[in-house]
């Protein structure tokens, strides 16, 4: 029986790392007429028209009763809009986004959106976020490191101090049976993990070390997961997102011709330590 050498990779997803070419990363491909006849996003923002590169006073605005048109609102050049549309959706992103140690996540990734033309995006709080995420998940049915423990502790050979290549199938299997790291939790809608995140696109597992000595084992799991800050069309034609103003703003500076702001990767990366010993009982 030979031992599995590492560092193993035991999994990743169909949808691959570094997809530029998703649905969700298309940006300025829709005209004034796309946007409004077919997803019908004309309310875009109280503060300007996205269409006519104007200005909206309090008293220009629909929503306001008795609301009268000034012959002659203030013109805006492409860019004094996008900057104020930028400033209205970091403004209505906070309510998403005001409880936590992650809350300052999605000011800095629309600022990122507006200013670094596409870059991918990684920072700290969003490798410790994807820690949490998977040290928190104690559900056994779902967790991946719960998982992979149990595999451990039940394939381990203690006699030769090392995991058999032959079961390396059950490693595999663990994940697979399991839910991959997302935060679609209720914390989340309100941490700014829910906003920036949710759910995932891409996610590699690797076992880069395995230790076992006559009782107890330590693995080093590390997890890569990607994200796409950005839209599909599908996202914009929910009513629960196209209804939400913050939405809106988000899909015209992407998706419109005139400001065809890029979305971008977000890159997360989490190396867990699973640890347990030989006669571990089951439960």
């Amino acid at each position: 029986m030979s031992a599995l050498k590492f560092p193993c990779k035991i999994f990743e997803t169909q949808k691959k790392m570094n997809d530029k070419n998703a649905e969700d990363m298309k940006f300025g491909d829709l005209s004034e007429i796309d946007l409004k006849a077919k997803f019908h996003l004309t309310d875009i923002s109280t503060s300007v028209n996205p269409y006519m590169l104007t200005e909206i006073s309090s008293y220009e605005h629909p929503m306001v009763l008795f609301f009268r048109p000034k012959k002659e609102a203030k013109k805006l050049t492409k860019w004094e809009c996008a900057g104020i549309l930028f400033d209205e959706f970091r403004y209505l992103s906070r309510p998403f986004s005001w409880n936590g140690p992650y809350t300052s996540l999605i000011e800095l990734m629309i600022t990122h959106m507006q200013k670094c033309y596409g870059k991918s995006f990684s920072h700290p709080l969003l490798n410790s976020a994807l820690e949490e995420q998977i040290l928190s998940d104690r559900s056994k049915e779902n967790s991946t490191r719960l998982r992979l423990q149990e595999v451990f502790r039940d394939y381990i050979d203690w006699d030769k101090k090392c995991y058999p290549v032959e079961k390396k199938q059950e490693l595999i299997d663990a994940i697979m049976e399991g839910q991959l790291p997302k935060f679609d939790r209720l914390q989340d809608r309100v941490n700014g993990m829910g906003i920036t995140v949710h759910d995932t696109w891409a996610t590699h597992i690797t076992i880069k070390s395995l230790t076992v000595d006559n009782e107890k084992y330590h693995a080093e799991v590390h997890y890569k997961v990607q994200d796409h800050f950005g839209l599909d069309d599908d996202d914009i034609l929910k009513i629960k997102f196209k209804s939400i103003r913050l939405f809106r703003i988000w899909f015209v500076l992407q998706r419109y011709s005139e400001f065809s702001f890029k979305p971008f990767i977000t890159n997360m990366e989490a190396t867990i330590h699973i640890v347990g010993r030989r006669n571990a009982v089951k439960k």
